[in-house]
Formats: C-alpha cells, structure tokens, sequence
C-alpha cells in the first residue's frame, strides 16, 4: 500500500510563521508522529510527502532521526491540499495501484487504523475513515439563522487517511481541474464523479491539530498512550 501525506500548509490558524508540522509535540515535530504510525503499519510500503522546498531540509533532518525502513519520496506540494494531491499522484511508482492519502497533522492516527483501512481499500474502489457525529448540527443561512437540523444518525465527521484506487482517482483529479471544481477532500471529488465512497470507522482520538488548543489535546492524549503502555 502506498501513502501519501499532504504537508504543504502553513501555520497560519495555529498563530506560527512556519508550517505547523515543524512544530513540536512531546519533543518531537507532528510530522515524526504521523511517520511513525506510518512505518509501523503492516501494509504501507511507500511514503510520498508533499510538501513546500523550503520545508524539505526540516523534513530530511526528521527522516535522519527516525531512520525509516520504508522509501519516502519528498514531493513538491501546490498551493492547495487538492494540488499537493494531484501532484503526489503523478509521482507515485508506476506499479501503484491503491493509494491512502492522510492529512500531515492528523499526527495521532495509528498503524492499526492505517491497516484497517488498507485492509477495507482491497475490497472497494474508494474509502473514507470518519466517526460519527455526537453534536447536533445546524445548517444555517448567511444571517446565521437555522434552516434545518440532519438526521445526526446520517450524519458522519470525515477524518484520513482516504483511500481510492489510484487510476480511477487520477481521472476524478483530471476531471476537477477540467470543470475548476475545488473540493476539501479527495472523497468529494469521488462523490462528484458519481463513484461510491466507503466508511471505515475512524478513531475518536485521530483529531486535526490545527489550533493551539487542538495541540494542547494532542499532548493528553499522547501522554495517556504511555501511561497505558506503561502499566
């Protein structure tokens, strides 16, 4: 299985004038994390990270220390996530044939969610992992007035890694770029290609560090891990 990490974002919501993946957590920068998970999963055998030049010496030097037994192929990102995507699928070795796509700063995820979904992806054309939703959500007009209340139990929050077969995501990109459709995730491009999207169920502590807050949850959590490994 073949992984692609988008890394090409700033630190902007996290307040740092550098990408927010440099930044450090227990010690160790967020990208270590997710490249951790990465090398320990069964099933990934390729890394490709998409990232911007300026990043690349920062990201060499994590490689260096974590010393990784898997090739990892450092790629030039664009300026959105779907651009870093679409790049990273042009340079990914011919021989690819299912791809996982997980966002950089979802720096919890672990090896075994990795593997449940290259697992889940051998049996459907495409996945997402995502957890239902708890909360009631409101849609609401641009006046913020309440217009309608879903169903919560249709209702599910989207995380990475997203899987999807390579060919038939290269044709859903090439046909984005075709009808300048912009989208937040490679799923959606699916779903606008009429192409069905499975659910594997994600895990409550995968959560998107992209706040100060969301890092300061990322260090508990990491944390109870130890606790627990320790006893």
């Amino acid at each position: 299985m073949h992984l692609l990490i988008p890394a090409a974002g700033s630190g902007r919501r996290m307040g740092s004038q550098r990408n927010k993946l440099l930044l450090t957590l227990l010690l160790k920068p967020l990208l270590s994390w997710t490249l951790a998970a990465a090398e320990a999963s069964r099933h990934i055998t390729w890394i490709g990270i998409m990232g911007q030049p300026d990043d690349f010496p920062d990201f060499e030097a994590i490689l260096s220390d974590l010393s990784l037994t898997k090739p990892v192929k450092l790629i030039q990102g664009g300026a959105t996530r779907q651009e870093s995507v679409y790049n990273g699928l042009q340079s990914l070795p011919p021989e690819s044939d299912r791809v996982l796509i997980h966002d950089g700063a979802r720096c919890l995820a672990t090896a075994e969610l990795f593997d449940r979904s290259a697992e889940a992806l051998l049996t459907c054309p495409g996945l997402i992992v995502a957890i239902p939703v708890k909360d009631t959500i409101k849609v609401v007009d641009e006046r913020l007035i309440v217009r309608d209340t879903p169903e919560r139990s249709n209702l599910w929050a989207a995380q990475t890694p997203q899987g999807f077969e390579v060919q038939l995501l290269k044709k859903c990109h090439e046909e984005g770029r075709e009808k300048g459709w912009e989208v937040t995730d490679d799923a959606a491009l699916f779903e606008k290609c009429g192409l069905p999207v499975r659910i594997v169920e994600g895990e409550e502590t995968n959560l998107k560090v992209t706040t100060p807050v969301d890092l300061a949850l990322a260090e508990f959590i990491l944390r109870q891990r130890t606790l627990t490994v320790d006893r």
